[in-house]
């Protein structure tokens, strides 16, 4: 009803309403692509949460994620997952564990809280129990200082 209000009042000589019109258009079409600029940018930094955090995510940044949000890192998450098992033989090539290339092999770690029994590819298992020190390989528990479970520990 209002556009055909408007062009009438065109075609009797109220142009200056297509100026209106149009103005209006622009800004409709320019909030449109600063939303989905916004949405897009939402979306990368959802997909580098899961190489900065791994598949499980702190509670924190889970809570304030939409319902939406949480659906498309859940698919990232399964997406990543099939690559890696396809690359790399049998077990497949974890593509997480190195975002940093290592200074050496081996870290020191602290325990932030308890965790548990944890298991080393030579068969030894370590304790990890609040506020303890352990030498372990970096691969290993890259995963960990990323959960919050460990922190390297500089010397």
């Amino acid at each position: 009803a209002a556009s055909s209000r408007s062009r009438s009042e065109a075609k009797s000589g109220r142009t200056d309403l297509i100026f209106l019109i149009r103005f209006r258009h622009c800004c409709l079409l320019r909030n449109q692509r600063c939303v989905v600029a916004y949405l897009y940018d939402r979306l990368l930094r959802i997909r580098a949460l899961r190489w900065e955090y791994g598949s499980v995510l702190p509670s924190a940044i889970h809570f304030h994620m939409s319902a939406e949000e949480v659906e498309w890192f859940n698919r990232y998450k399964k997406s990543l997952a099939t690559y890696m098992r396809s690359v790399g033989g049998e077990e497949g090539l974890d593509l997480t564990q190195d975002i940093k290339p290592p200074k050496s092999l081996y870290i020191e770690v602290r325990c932030l809280k308890d965790y548990g029994e944890f298991e080393i590819d030579d068969g030894t298992t370590v304790l990890l129990k609040k506020n303890s020190q352990h030498f372990l390989p970096r691969w290993k528990c890259e995963q960990l200082i990323r959960q919050g479970v460990l922190e390297h520990v500089l010397s």
